[in-house]
């Protein structure tokens, strides 16, 4: 075997493209569809999130792609793919995805829905009646929204919104064909119900049956009464993704906020990427179609109706808790208190440790509601993701008096976030917070909060650290820790970097956090290259880690330099992975699982070393060369044995699952992990959810 030093690192073949391993993540996703173990609706939400993710994919990844062509300056890749060769494999790729993502709704996921009386039907299938009663509702509550838009000389092309959906309609006028934009309303319903139907009760156990109809369909169906008086020949639906990435020069900035909501006027008018048509329209139609929108021909996708599968999420909104996962009941720690000071003290006596879903987010929001207590005297925290009825700004705002001091840190700048965080930012000034919008050219994606209290031995700081949002809503679907501590040492670090986010402090050393930009990078190498060195020396080595994405190249070079060294590690990363796994003389110590269940992986964990000199790290960092080196981000030490326990056991039930899990091969390729022979199936997330709910469950381990 050669030898590790006549090995290079960095040969394009030992990775794997960033953008091709996103979209088998998303291919992983819609597997889920498929799957009988979620209940129905669940699985249609599967297929609606499986679009949502692709449009985003495109908004963002193809039209960051479609830049580098444009401006003739590509990035280099540790792959070495080109732009070209990136758009080429993504067209293919996603041809696929569509043709398999209606399969599975045509063939599998309607079929079940008819047997269990949700039944999506045509317009044309609908008797008379029904269809006067959708023409009744058209005109009460359609019609007058409708803007038909002519296109001709005297009438130039309209603007096309993101991801709206429209028609276009082929009218024949004085002979000759002419056309005309209708877009579908997006503040309605996509799916109408039918009327009529049994009126008696069901008979215990069942269900009336529900008969739904697409929006278009009805729209489509009714055209002349947008256009009285001319023969409507045909009508075609498609839809547009555009370009939505902000691009905020903050240094020239006088405003942040307004730069950003000026920004976000004209995300709706940013260049196509995309353009999706139904498979029916004419070639010449979609040409045309593309012509004006700017649209390339590799970038038309043509398929079955219906476009548009986000909102088959409407669906989950029936009446029918029986096709969905019934609701979570998070476990409330016993160490946790509900009095506002309670929380306080019982972090004074010892660490607390959180894994959301399974653990409730309410202490999470009473140790910011502890801001509402007299004798707290400060209250500093950053806002990534919030969302839009947050009980964490809510207290915020009511903690803002004449004697509490309250900073927060608002990141304008989270993707898709932006406008719910420029009302939240708003609001909290208006109440007289201290509200700042980090550091110039860094996003701030660290999740902390920190609260200092008038206590009788002196002022006394305690900090929630987290690996997720402060957000209630994600935490019931996203897996991710909450870590309480008044740990002297890591308060001094939080409160130098609040005075690094919202002042000049130019801080650089660090005690206990791993932050970046200044010292996390440093600190991983230095730490995964402890524990090569421990290997080399023949003494016991391990790395696991638990990400959402692994894509920097030093970081991917330092692990297969640890894995020539005889250290074993695991990595379980969700999304993302450009490492390549099992090559000989490279990585064949290297072992890659990703989760795909109910709940979404989104936790953050790096441990270093077994026994005593294991270390476990939590955070919001993951392994992207943004992460690293463009944005505010921070890694904190577990300092008790029974949390890097616990922390150890759920990673190693995770690498054991043998229901949610797929494995990368070394030819790039994931394979679903099924039970060995005789084998219990291991469903980590089931297990640990019913291990909240107090029951009694065996702990299997993986030999």
């Amino acid at each position: 075997m050669a030898t590790a030093t006549a090995l290079d690192l960095t040969d394009p073949k030992l990775y794997i493209n960033r953008q091709l391993s996103w979209l088998d993540f998303n291919e992983r996703v819609l597997a889920q569809a498929r799957e009988s173990r979620h209940p129905l609706l669940e699985r249609i939400r599967f297929i609606s999130i499986s679009e949502t993710n692709l449009d985003e994919f495109f908004m963002i990844r193809v039209a960051g792609l479609q830049k580098q062509i444009a401006t003739e300056r590509p990035n280099q890749v540790p792959d070495g793919m080109t732009p070209e060769e990136q758009l080429s494999e993504i067209r293919w790729r996603v041809e696929r995805f569509f043709g398999e993502q209606r399969r599975i709704l045509r063939e599998e996921l309607l079929p079940e829905l008819e047997a269990a009386g949700i039944h999506l039907v045509q317009y044309g299938d609908l008797d008379h009646e029904e269809r006067e009663d959708l023409c009744s509702q058209l005109g009460a509550e359609i019609l007058p929204i409708l803007t038909p838009l002519a296109i001709d000389t005297a009438h130039p092309f309209p603007h096309i919104s993101n991801l709206s959906l429209n028609l276009l309609v082929v009218i024949r006028d004085d002979g000759r064909e002419v056309l005309a934009r209708v877009k579908v309303p997006n503040n309605l319903p996509r799916f109408l119900p039918v009327n009529g139907g049994a009126d008696a009760l069901p008979a215990p156990g069942q269900h009336h049956p529900v008969r739904l109809v697409r929006i278009e369909e009805v729209i489509a169906a009714n055209l002349d009464e947008l256009f009285p008086g001319h023969e409507v020949e045909q009508s075609y639906v498609f839809q547009v993704t555009r370009d939505a990435d902000l691009d905020i020069q903050e240094d020239e900035a006088a405003d942040l906020l307004q730069a950003i909501e000026d920004e976000l006027d004209q995300r709706r008018f940013g260049e196509s990427v995309r353009l999706v048509v139904t498979a029916d329209m004419p070639e010449r139609m979609r040409t045309w179609l593309a012509g004006h929108l700017g649209v390339g021909r590799g970038s038309i996708y043509a398929v079955p109706e219906p476009i548009g599968l986000a909102q088959l999420n409407e669906l989950t909104h029936l009446d029918r808790p029986d096709l969905l996962y019934p609701p979570l009941t998070p476990r409330l720690p016993q160490e946790s208190a509900t009095d506002k000071a309670g929380i306080l003290s019982q972090i004074a006596q010892g660490d607390m440790l959180l894994y959301h879903p399974y653990d409730s987010f309410v202490p999470v929001v009473d140790f910011v509601r502890t801001a509402l207590d007299p004798e707290v005297l400060a209250v500093k925290q950053t806002l990534y993701r919030v969302g839009s009825n947050s009980p964490v700004v809510e207290a915020l705002l009511d903690a803002r008096d004449e004697d509490t001091q309250v900073a927060v840190l608002v990141e304008l700048k989270a993707r898709f976030d932006e406008e719910p965080n420029i009302v939240w930012a708003r609001q909290l000034e208006a109440k007289g917070v201290h509200v700042s919008y980090g550091v110039v050219g860094l996003k701030t994606h660290a999740k902390l909060c920190m609260v200092v209290r008038r206590e009788e031995a002196g002022l006394h700081r305690y900090a929630h650290l987290g690996t997720g949002n402060y957000n209630p809503s994600s935490a019931r679907v996203y897996t991710d820790f909450s870590y309480f501590t008044d740990d002297p040492a890591i308060m001094e670090d939080v409160s130098d970097l609040f005075n690094y986010l919202t002042g000049y402090s130019r801080q650089e050393e660090y005690g206990k956090l791993l932050v970046a930009p200044v010292t996390l990078r440093k600190q991983l190498l230095k730490l995964i290259q402890e524990q090569r060195d421990l290997a080399v020396s023949g003494l016991p080595a391990r790395i696991t880690f638990k990400l959402n994405h692994l894509t920097d190249q030093r970081i991917i070079t330092a692990l297969y330099g640890a894995s020539q060294a005889g250290v074993p590690v695991d990595l379980i990363v969700r999304t993302t992975c450009c490492l390549l796994p099992g090559v000989p003389g490279v990585s064949e110590n290297i072992r890659v699982v990703t989760l795909v269940g109910r709940f979404l992986e989104h936790a953050r964990v790096y441990s270093f070393g077994e026994g005593d000199g294991n270390r476990v790290y939590l955070g919001s960092a993951d392994l992207m060369e943004r992460n690293l080196d463009g944005r505010v981000e921070t890694l904190f030490p577990l300092r008790e044995e029974h949390h890097r326990q616990r922390v150890r056991r759920i990673m190693d039930l995770q690498l054991a699952d043998t229901v949610n899990a797929w494995e990368l091969g070394r030819d790039g390729c994931y394979t679903r992990i099924t039970p060995a022979e005789g084998e219990e199936p291991l469903d980590s997330q089931a297990l640990l959810l019913r291990e909240a709910s107090g029951k009694r469950v065996s702990k299997p381990t993986r030999a």
